[in-house]
């Protein structure tokens, strides 16, 4: 097997790893904001602030592997 049929293989698989990774990190996050939110209604503007701070945090995994994909897609038909 050459390395152009191993990132074949790999890229997607390392896409969606990411994918999933980050969805369950955003859902816990969110889920936590909430709880947090129900427990100090009053503290609310502080805790979305963090929560919103943290999900783009989140968020930028997915997007590097996404670029990431996009610039090893090119070795593969070369």
């Amino acid at each position: 097997m050459d390395y152009q049929s191993m990132l074949a293989l790999a890229l997607p698989i390392g896409v969606a790893l990411a994918a999933i990774g980050s969805g369950y990190g955003l859902g816990h996050a969110v889920g936590s904001a909430m709880e947090a939110i129900g427990r100090q209604p009053e503290a609310a503007g502080k805790i979305q602030t963090a929560m919103i701070i943290g999900a783009a945090l989140i968020e930028a995994l997915t997007i590097y592997a996404l670029v990431v994909f996009f610039i090893l897609q090119g070795k593969i038909g070369g």
